[in-house]
């Protein structure tokens, strides 16, 4: 049989340590069919241990880091190197784009890219950040065969901006899973089940972690827990030190443990999601897989990726009107959620996706 060589670049690597494409790229090897080969380009310095193969996939390593100042030299020798060594080329991150006008002259082979939930809309990139991703972007649009957006919102803004077609494909959350373990809830956490409301997330402003502390340092007789990288930045530090001191809300560091984090994402009484920008969020198709009703905030990503039968607030107020008034439509919301999730964000489905476009 004649295998189709596809290799994945612009990434950490795997096994997944890292973010959202790590776990992508980690779930869909678990569904290659038989007529593919896959090789992963991952980062030397982010693995101890270096096997030669995970999950029948190839993996390579290379001497940069795939993050900060070499991420540039990183992607771009991935690329260079897939390109000769590979039928198709699924590229994950920006900077590799950059070689795809050089390799084209060369002779043509199959390119993927995807765009990220139009990375370049994000408020923590610098004005020549933006401007970088930007350009790399439309280099994208013009040299890549298909191109990929995560959200049916992000659609129409690539065809609006790049003038180019793309193919929605989203993300899976039946990584997620249900711990029930009301004892250790107690003694770890000092938390009740269904007696407090969550949200992980990284402490950004563009995912408005304000809102929610504003919210509930109104409302003193429910309890919020807030899981995220509060040393991150000078936002995340201002917030820590205004709301530390309210015994109603609870600011954990970040938790990697999946068990961990599962257990307090199963337990709560409503998942809050506050994110403003991005496409299909990871950590909201999980909670959807996990049957959690879910407040999310109110702009076009959000309400595609729940088909609109979540709740959404835009700000601290219409957020305490979801959590004061809204609690006997919480199960029905749920049930929704789960519905959704089990139609459109399970890893199989994401993964026979991207094999169709091999």
């Amino acid at each position: 049989m004649n295998k189709k060589k596809v290799s994945i670049v612009g990434i950490v690597g795997v096994p997944a340590n890292y973010g959202g494409y790590e776990t992508m790229v980690d779930n869909m090897l678990d569904y290659t069919p038989e007529d593919v080969e896959y090789t992963v380009y991952c980062s030397k310095s982010a693995y101890k241990e270096r096997p030669k193969e995970y999950k029948g996939a190839k993996l390579l390593y290379f001497p940069f880091n795939a993050n900060g100042p070499q991420a540039l030299f990183y992607d771009l020798l991935c690329t260079i190197h897939a390109y000769f060594h590979s039928d198709t080329i699924i590229s994950l991150g920006n900077n590799g784009v950059l070689a795809y006008p050089l390799l084209r002259l060369l002779g043509k082979k199959k390119s993927i890219y995807n765009y990220d939930g139009f990375e370049c809309n994000r408020d923590k990139w610098s004005t020549s950040v933006r401007i970088l991703i930007n350009s790399v972007q439309k280099l994208a649009a013009k040299y890549s065969n298909v191109n990929i957006a995560d959200n049916d919102a992000i659609q129409p803004l690539l065809k609006e901006r790049y003038n180019i077609d793309s193919i929605v494909i989203e993300y899976g959350g039946d990584g997620a899973y249900p711990i029930k373990n009301e004892q250790h809830l107690k003694e770890q956490y000092g938390l009740e089940p269904q007696g407090y409301y969550f949200n992980v997330a990284r402490i950004e402003p563009e995912n408005n972690i304000h809102l929610m502390l504003e919210a509930f340092a109104e409302m003193p007789d429910k309890q919020l827990v807030l899981v995220g990288n509060w040393h991150k930045n000078q936002y995340g530090e201002n917030l820590l030190r205004q709301y530390k001191g309210y015994s109603n809300i609870k600011l954990f560091n970040p938790i990697y443990e999946k068990d961990e984090i599962n257990l307090l994402r199963s337990n709560c009484k409503l998942y809050i999601h506050p994110h403003s920008v991005g496409g299909t969020n990871p950590s909201l198709v999980e909670a959807m897989f996990l049957g959690l009703p879910i407040v999310a905030f109110d702009v076009i990503y959000n309400q595609k990726t729940t088909e609109e039968k979540a709740f959404y607030f835009q700000d601290a107020q219409s957020l305490r009107d979801v959590v004061k008034h809204e609690e006997g439509r919480f199960i029905e919301c749920a049930l929704k959620m789960k519905e959704i999730a089990d139609r459109r964000y399970r890893w199989r489905i994401i993964a026979e996706k991207y094999c169709k476009l091999y």
